[in-house]
């Protein structure tokens, strides 16, 4: 399919070919899911919300809820006020939520509808709620839409007042269920009480019980969200994901705040353990210490295979930062490492990763960039092995390379929001996956003769 794809790189400042993120809408939407019996609502068209719907739908294989202003030419021209006020009352009425989450879309940006103004305005049940963010999809990447999302459930609800609490305020950053749970286990494990937004367990993994739930059972409440500001301190897990949401609790609520990157491989989970064991004042129990034991055994079983193995990296920045740091540990040499998301952030964090290794200035680094450049970056340089998300199939099939599918959206496959890449468990499952697509082609590529049953 991408056969024709040509070597020669010519620099793109105002073309994006085959974009390697979508919308801030989605990421919001997803963020929503994450608070308990809460209506994600797309203050726009019907066919913006229909596609954010199903992306998420898609990767998750479960339902994502959403609304929709139901824009027309009349509230495109003349504002969307009366669709949102009408909008709130029936899903209210209709569907019987606790809370509506307005994010905006292209067009509802464009004609500058205030959703302040308008929130304040209409008329809302006495137990119910309303919040919104602005979401423009021209501006940023899902990350930056799920960070505003999270941030504006803080500034409507986490209360400067609230009862001071022994809780942490954890933000987990843009990861599936299976990490978020994955989270709990280890935030428990080290004698952590903690208070997560969002959290989609329970409503993106919800189990097959024959009975439909709109809202299941899953996610953060409205009295753990107005808890978070009486927190003794705040953990952010990612910088692109979850900072924005942690300074706006900072600002508002006086609760100080630290950000790591997600942990994923050895050190990025020791760092995370080591900053639960100071704030809980518990040392690491041995469970943890035995499966860092078992990660690395894996590590070193497998090195010849993964030794010196060049890799190219593409998705989300926070995730492709964590995927890095483990290639690193496995031994292998990363060498292209991109993300569809803006900022230069991304590109220094990585370089500071790599240089950590011994391969300052070695690789090619870029925000902001697409599967197009990825793809010709590959072309001019080769590369062993593609480690990312479902679009980079096209690009292995294209040029023949081992791919593993990680991070998001994963839409070709199943199970793999069930599965968690972060912690000495997660370490485990990304390992095995890139070790079995190595020695899967290894067998394919090999004579006969050759073919060993035991390796």
């Amino acid at each position: 399919m991408l056969d024709q794809t040509p070597k020669e790189l010519i620099k793109r400042d105002g073309l994006r070919i085959n974009p390697l993120k979508t919308c801030q809408p989605v990421g919001a939407l997803y963020a929503a899911l994450g608070v308990k019996k809460c209506m994600p609502h797309s203050h726009g068209s019907q066919g913006c919300v229909s596609y954010h719907r199903t992306f998420l739908t898609r990767h998750f294989k479960e339902p994502a809820i959403a609304s929709s202003s139901s824009f027309t030419e009349g509230a495109s021209v003349f504002g969307g006020g009366a669709n949102l006020r009408s909008s709130v009352k029936n899903i209210f009425d209709l569907y019987d939520p606790d809370i509506i989450a307005v994010h905006t879309t292209c067009l509802s940006e464009t004609i500058g509808d205030d959703l302040n103004s308008y929130i304040l305005e209409m008329e809302i049940p006495d137990d119910k709620l309303v919040v919104h963010c602005n979401t423009p999809s021209y501006v940023g990447s899902h990350i930056h839409g799920y960070a505003n999302m999270v941030a504006g459930f803080i500034k409507y609800l986490a209360d400067k007042n609230a009862p001071k609490n022994e809780k942490l305020g954890f933000f987990p950053g843009f990861v599936n269920p299976g990490d978020l749970r994955e989270y709990k286990r280890l935030l428990e494990l080290m004698g952590v009480e903690f208070i997560m937004l969002p959290d989609q367990t329970g409503v993106m993994d919800s189990p097959m019980t024959g009975v439909y739930e709109m809202f299941p059972k899953g996610g953060t409440t409205i009295e753990e969200i107005r808890a978070l500001g009486g927190v003794k301190e705040a953990l952010a897990m990612g910088d692109f994901a979850s900072t924005e949401p942690a300074l706006v609790l900072k600002s508002k609520c006086g609760v100080e705040t630290k950000v790591l990157p997600l942990p994923f491989g050895v050190e990025g989970t020791d760092k995370f353990l080591m900053e639960l064991s100071r704030i809980s004042g518990n040392p690491v129990p041995k469970v943890l210490e035995e499966e860092r034991g078992r990660l690395i055994d894996l590590m070193l079983d497998a090195n010849p295979y993964f030794y010196a193995k060049r890799c190219s990296i593409f998705g989300d920045p926070d995730t492709v930062l964590g995927i890095l740091s483990l290639a690193l540990e496995l031994g292998m040499k990363p060498i292209h490492l991109i993300t569809g998301t803006p900022g230069e952030l991304f590109e220094r964090k990585a370089k500071e990763i790599l240089a950590a290794y011994g391969l300052e200035g070695e690789g090619r680094v870029k925000s902001s960039g697409d599967l197009f450049e990825l793809h010709q970056w590959i072309k001019n340089d080769g590369s062993d092995l593609l480690i990312g998300t479902s679009y980079g199939k096209q690009i292995a099939k294209a040029e023949d390379l081992p791919f593993v599918r990680a991070g998001f959206p994963v839409l070709d496959r199943y199970g793999h929001a069930y599965e968690p890449l972060l912690g000495y468990q997660g370490g485990l499952i990304l390992a095995k996956r890139i070790a079995d697509t190595i020695m899967d082609r290894m067998d394919r590529d090999v004579l006969d003769e050759d073919l060993e049953v035991v390796m």
